[in-house]
């Protein structure tokens, strides 16, 4: 699924993990154990075929975690996938959010979380929770980064 995005609001992290690609996107898929390291979605549930919902649990504000349904848009195993509210009524809001995944050597990756907002909603959207969700996001991106070296270096299960 494709949609069209009049772009508002981008939130984007790149980091260079020790560990191979594999491992990278293991952690990132692997939706039954974001509530041992994720502090921003601590819960997630999905098929990650295109088309189904992707069922979450984020921590937008400090105490509390807020259930959201998005949709799935792509699944490139092993190297992308992607999610997001699709356009709501008269162009209002809708997002895109995507986790990219390439090796750049054969122990070493690069990470890349994508967040894109956009709709006549998106400003207030940035101006209600734009710290909140670039903080989260950024934490997010740590923590795969920090599971990743961890179960490649043979320290966590």
């Amino acid at each position: 699924m494709v949609t069209t995005l009049i772009l508002r609001v981008r939130i984007t992290e790149t980091l260079d993990v020790a560990a191979p690609a594999a491992t990278v996107w293991t952690v990132v898929t692997d939706l039954d154990r974001y509530p041992e390291w994720n502090p921003f979605v601590v819960a997630c549930r999905s098929t990650l075929e295109p088309g189904s919902p992707i069922d979450m649990r984020v921590r937008v504000l400090p105490f509390v975690a807020q259930p959201q349904r998005e949709t799935i848009f792509e699944h490139e195993p092993g190297r992308l996938f992607s999610y997001g509210l699709a356009p709501m009524p008269l162009g209002a809001l809708a997002s895109r959010r995507s986790h990219m995944v390439e090796s750049v050597a054969p122990e070493r990756a690069r990470y890349v979380s994508d967040f894109r907002l956009g709709g006549w909603l998106a400003p207030v959207v940035q101006g209600l929770f734009g710290r909140r969700l670039a903080a989260g996001f950024a934490a997010m991106s740590a923590a795969i980064k920090t599971r990743a070296e961890a179960l490649h270096a043979g320290t966590v299960r």
